[in-house]
């Protein structure tokens, strides 16, 4: 029997009077890429702002590795293992790529300059580059974060998912504003990705990529999940190609 990492049983969210997420339960197992769907609005984004601590005062239940963590703090969800990349590069572009990825080893993100100089350097140097090298950004590791290529940056926004060694690693359209070229790249990396972390959570307008990458699939309209399973299966359901991808293709 294959056991769950993630567990999200019956999980709500409401805004005023509207459900952005709406009684979804689902699993994630260990190991596995599970790939997210759905048309814009569908609640994709509201998912995993409650999974990753960003949004609370949700009923429901989300248990991480036989841990509730419904309604816990984005610190706490992080620190229990799990980190996630945002579709907005989030990088800090005055820093150095290094300094980068240091302060993504930070163990108390609610003071990070005091975090940051309790490091030590020397290892954490060390780990951050080997990181960097990982991603294809070693020879990069001195420059300041904001004068990185597009796909560079995205690939530094991984390495700070990566850096606390988390369990899950949510990545919410990784692929956006890249070329046919730099998402066959990054394909490739997150592939090797799955050798650091237990699991993925894909969220991706890409159908090539998620198809190419996910074990499962997850969809989603309405704040409700309409299909789930294998990639092939969730892709040609009619509700699914009726609500993400268009009744005629």
């Amino acid at each position: 029997m294959t056991v769950a990492l993630l567990s999200i049983r019956n999980l709500s969210k409401s805004f005023g009077g509207i459900k952005a997420v709406n009684d979804v339960s689902f699993d994630i197992a260990g190991g596995t890429v599970v790939g997210l769907i759905g048309p814009n609005g569908a609640g994709k984004t509201a998912l995993i702002n409650l999974i990753s601590g960003f949004y609370t005062d949700a009923t429901g239940s989300i248990i991480l590795d036989g841990e509730e963590i419904l309604n816990r703090s984005i610190h706490r969800i992080a620190r229990r293992g799990i980190s996630r990349t945002f579709q907005n590069i989030r990088l800090i572009p005055r820093l150095t790529v290094l300094e980068n990825v240091l302060l993504a080893f930070q163990e108390d993100t609610l003071r990070p300059l005091r975090s940051f100089f309790k490091l030590d350097h020397r290892v954490a140097a060390k780990r951050a580059l080997d990181y960097l090298e990982f991603v294809g950004l070693r020879h990069r590791a001195d420059h300041l974060a904001g004068t990185l290529a597009y796909g560079e940056a995205r690939r530094l926004e991984i390495v700070r998912g990566l850096a606390r060694h988390p369990k899950l690693l949510v990545m919410d359209e990784p692929a956006a504003g890249m070329n046919e070229a730099e998402t066959a790249e990054l394909i490739e990396l997150i592939r090797s990705c799955r050798s650091h972390v237990s699991s993925i959570l894909l969220i991706e307008h890409d159908i090539t990529m998620v198809r190419t990458l996910s074990d499962g699939l997850i969809a989603m309209n309405d704040g409700a999940k309409i299909a789930e399973g294998p990639p092939e299966i969730v892709l040609n359901d009619p509700a699914v190609r009726a609500a993400y991808m268009g009744a005629d293709n």
